[in-house]
């Protein structure tokens, strides 16, 4: 009689060590954007080996997994974003990033680990594999659209069938004890869009305004208008918020500028606030502009949609980590978050779920310590074995349920 299989914790346990390592390699070779060549040969070289068919990126350095079960059935994709950020690492970590003004700052190392562990353990389970498993390794999601790529390069189809479902895990540096779960059905995280505006005067000196055209003021009322807008054209329990986190104007004190220009960014969470406030935000700006006077370019950069997580998927990933982890581990979100993420173009498509994982070192207060992006995020690499196992869960217990 064959001898029983060790439970997928057992196993991802006996895992740690060596992701753990992977990890920290990553970390400290950090790449920015679509192409990470450094980071698509560790992720190679940890699936070398393993039965899986392997297929690279031709606009992209991503690197897509097919494992196919012992048993037929259908089809469950994992995803894991590999891109790093333009930060300059300020943890003092002894595996701190090796390359200047670039970071792991927002945890995706410790995701390309996790989904590479998901990878040993659904190996050593293949002859009870009921179908396939698409993993996703991606690059670009940090605002180059790596996903949409993907997509379009035909990872969906990669077992020659559409998943029946998608999961991925975000490791979270603070707000979320160490080794909880949380997620939430609905939306998860914000559509984030960018608004620029330029308004266009006439300079002048500043002693006789009366001469020029001031952009400035214009400009000022039309931030300070965005800001009422999203306050009185917006239902406050499907909000839509606006920052202006850059504004550019003249030369000097006694110069009026020929124009100023502002950029926003603007989070929203439901396809039809996110409609509305594109709509209505440069139409606002370019009313004000034009009562002063000025000519308004007012352009919108679409960015990453809505991050819904499925009902159903939410409901049996909630069950699925409380299985596995204990009921004491996993919390309901009940909030989204106003970050943005873009899994979300892979939900569109196909009913999927969307797990935070408190990674915060146990030596922090998860609701003070420094949060994802920061130069200081720090994240505990010891949560990696019961994300793997999470991950692994997943992939397991939905194609066993057909």
């Amino acid at each position: 009689m064959p001898t029983p299989l060790p439970t997928l914790r057992e196993s991802a346990a006996l895992l740690q060590p060596e992701l753990a390592i992977l990890r920290r390699e990553l970390h400290q070779q950090p790449e920015i954007g679509l192409d990470l060549p450094l980071t698509q040969a560790k992720v190679l070289a940890a699936l070398d080996g393993l039965p899986y068919r392997l297929t690279l990126g031709k606009a992209l350095s991503s690197v897509t997994a097919v494992l196919r079960g012992d048993r037929p059935g259908s089809t469950v994709l994992l995803r894991a974003d590999l891109d790093a950020l333009p930060v300059q690492e300020a943890t003092g970590l002894p595996y701190s990033s090796q390359r200047p003004g670039v970071m792991h700052a927002c945890g995706h190392d410790l995701h390309t680990a996790a989904l590479v562990g998901a990878a040993r353990l659904l190996a050593e389970r293949r002859a009870e594999l009921p179908g396939s498993v698409v993993l996703m390794f991606q690059p670009g999601e940090e605002g180059d659209g790596g996903a949409q790529l993907m997509l379009d390069e035909g990872v969906l189809t990669a077992s020659g069938e559409l998943p029946v479902a998608a999961y991925a895990l975000h490791v979270s540096a603070a707000q979320l004890p160490n080794g909880w779960v949380a997620t939430r059905p609905g939306p998860i995280m914000a559509a984030a869009d960018r608004l620029t505006v330029t308004m266009r005067g006439r300079g002048g000196h500043g002693s006789s305004p009366h001469l020029a055209l001031d952009p400035i003021p214009a400009a000022c009322e039309a931030v300070t208008a965005l800001q009422t807008m999203v306050t009185r054209r917006f239902d406050a329990f499907d909000p839509v918020v606006i920052t202006v986190g850059s504004f550019h104007a003249g030369t000097a004190s006694n110069v009026i500028p020929d124009e100023a220009v502002f950029e926003a960014t603007i989070r929203s969470f439901s396809s039809e606030a996110r409609a509305r406030v594109l709509a209505e935000a440069p139409r606002l700006v370019r009313g004000v502009g034009e009562a002063h006077g000025l000519t308004v370019d007012a352009v919108i950069d679409e960015g990453y949609p809505v991050t819904v997580n499925d009902p159903a998927e939410a409901a049996f990933a909630a069950d699925t980590a409380r299985r596995l982890l204990g009921a004491e581990r996993f919390v309901e979100m009940p909030r989204p978050i106003a970050g943005s993420e873009d899994f979300a173009v892979i939900g569109e498509l196909v009913p999927s779920a969307y797990l935070m994982v408190g990674a915060c070192p146990t030596d922090r207060d998860p609701f003070t310590a420094p949060y994802n992006h920061a130069p200081e995020a720090a994240y505990d690499d010891s949560v990696l074995a019961d994300a793997a196992a999470l991950l692994a869960a997943l992939a397991l217990d939905r194609l066993t349920r057909g």
